[in-house]
């Protein structure tokens, strides 16, 4: 399976995408070079995806820094031993906090390797994730494109992608899910890439963009 694991796959796959859709080439002229933005698989990538759900980049970027500094390694046994007032103090959610919980038990009890699973197949990797209580596909396609480095996934349930896509296309609505899967089909064997140019454009129309479930 080929991975994205350098800035140089990241080329690779704009100029791909650049001389195969017209499209996406007009958007990269409106953006700055495309991320890596590639972390470690382990507990700490999947947090930062967990967190990042639902609030600005601003507030991810708070939210997980405080989260760093009372859990420190970020591993599953800390994490549960920070309890709730430690979660609480990071600023997390309760459904989030939830989440964190039940992925920490699982990798502590051998029933999620995430280290392990970036070598399966995609649609294998997203079943033993989405198997956890509260992960959904967004998170794990996500973090299959940005610890695992999976360079054909497409999360099109995100709304910054479906709403690039509308101000990039010229859609009068927001794609749903559906759709802007049907549309990332032409982009294989670069979607994930893809979804970095769509990111990208999403973050220069709206200034404050990241990743949003």
């Amino acid at each position: 399976m080929k991975r994205i694991a350098s800035k140089r796959d990241i080329s690779a796959g704009v100029k791909h995408l650049r001389n195969s859709c017209g499209r996406l080439a007009a958007m990269l002229e409106e953006c700055p070079p495309i991320p890596l933005r590639l972390s470690q698989p382990g507990f700490e990538g999947l947090c930062s995806i967990i967190v990042s759900q639902q609030v600005s980049k601003a507030s991810a970027d708070a939210i997980f820094g405080r989260l760093r500094s009372i859990v420190d390694p970020l591993l599953p046994e800390g994490f549960l031993a920070a309890g709730e007032e430690g979660w609480k103090a990071a600023g997390l959610s309760r459904p989030k906090q939830r989440t964190l919980v039940e992925i920490s038990n699982a990798v502590l009890e051998d029933r999620l390797d995430l280290e392990g699973l970036c070598s399966l197949p995609p649609e294998q990797a997203i079943g033993d994730l989405v198997a956890i209580k509260g992960i959904g596909p967004w998170t794990a396609e996500v973090y299959l494109m940005f610890c695992a480095g999976h360079r054909d996934i497409f999360p099109a349930g995100d709304l910054a992608l479906q709403e690039a896509m509308r101000l990039g296309f010229g859609m009068e609505e927001r794609p749903d899910e559906k759709t802007c899967r049907a549309e990332a089909e032409a982009w294989a064997p670069w979607r994930s890439v893809a979804a970095r140019i769509l990111w990208a454009y999403y973050a220069v129309r709206k200034r404050d963009a990241m990743p949003v479930a």
